[in-house]
């Protein structure tokens, strides 16, 4: 199965940017989709952005976009997830989640996750 590792989270001003980072490792012919969700104390679960393995096909939720962009290095194994416009509603624990697809993804249909970093942004 595959196994990531989230790292890059930490304590930003409001307007301020991070840059989050999924390490991918193992199998990951059927978890070909690397996403982002977030979960913020007594809130649900929310999905951010998800790639696909090629790169060819994004999707974000519509909270970020704009102002935040998924992107990956298969020569690196790495997906990024560069935040910008931080606003204090985007603190959370930003966990990496490998997914059959976009759709998966998005649905929180998970073949596996990370233990998350934390993004705390202050106003």
């Amino acid at each position: 199965q595959v196994q990531l590792e989230e790292s890059g989270g930490g304590l930003v001003q409001a307007g301020g940017s991070l840059r989050l980072s999924c390490a991918v490792s193992g199998r990951t012919a059927s978890s070909d989709t690397v996403g982002w969700f977030r979960q913020a104390p007594g809130k649900e679960r929310e999905f951010v952005a998800a790639i696909t393995g090629s790169g060819g096909s994004t999707d974000y939720a519509d909270s970020v976009k704009g102002r935040f962009t998924i992107s990956g290095d298969n020569a690196k194994s790495t997906v990024y997830l560069q935040m910008n416009s931080l606003k204090p509603e985007d603190t959370a624990v930003y966990y990496c989640v490998a997914c059959v697809s976009v759709s998966f993804c998005r649905r929180a249909l998970f073949d596996s996750w990370g233990q998350g970093t934390q993004v705390t942004v202050s106003s």
